[in-house]
């Protein structure tokens, strides 16, 4: 079994808002290494798949998210001790997936621990512990779910409205 776009987008279908599964017209996925720089390369891997896409206007929002996303896989879901480079199972990895009028980042992580957003004012105004909120302030919708088979951990995903769609909000 592999860790393909298709392993991390069947449970995605059932978390999201209707998408023809067929209207899928590209995806693109990296893995990440469990060290803090990956967000830089998550950034960089972003940028380039949107520019590629021809949606990079959408890359402040996305490249936010996605920041915030691999940042939470880093700190919280990623064991102490997990091994720092491992090409066959890397710790996280990033999925981008394009709809005609969705377009979804998801962050693949080998916890299974549900994601919370942390409450109350003091942590709040910490700059840890905000993750979340920015990815609900700057996605359409934002979910997780744990992944099946011989896989373990979960996705984090967040989708973007794009296109026409857009600006009936």
């Amino acid at each position: 079994m592999g860790t393909n776009g298709s392993t991390v987008l069947e449970p995605l279908r059932q978390g999201l808002p209707p998408i023809d599964p067929g209207a899928v017209s590209t995806s693109a996925s990296c893995a990440l290494p469990a060290r803090y720089e990956a967000v830089r390369g998550a950034r960089k891997f972003t940028s380039a798949t949107l520019d590629r896409w021809d949606m990079g206007d959408r890359f402040d929002d996305v490249a936010l998210v996605v920041s915030e996303l691999v940042t939470n896989a880093l700190r919280h879901a990623v064991p102490a001790d997990a091994p720092q480079e491992d090409g066959q199972n890397p710790p996280v990895r990033l999925h981008l997936m394009r709809w005609a009028s969705r377009l979804v980042c998801a962050v693949r992580d080998p916890s299974g621990e549900s994601p919370e957003a942390r409450c109350g004012e003091e942590d709040f105004a910490a700059e840890s512990g905000r993750g979340l909120f920015l990815v609900e302030a700057f996605s359409d919708s934002w979910g997780w779910h744990p992944l099946a088979g011989t896989l373990r951990g979960k996705v984090v995903w967040a989708l973007f409205r794009v296109g026409p769609e857009q600006q009936q909000q």
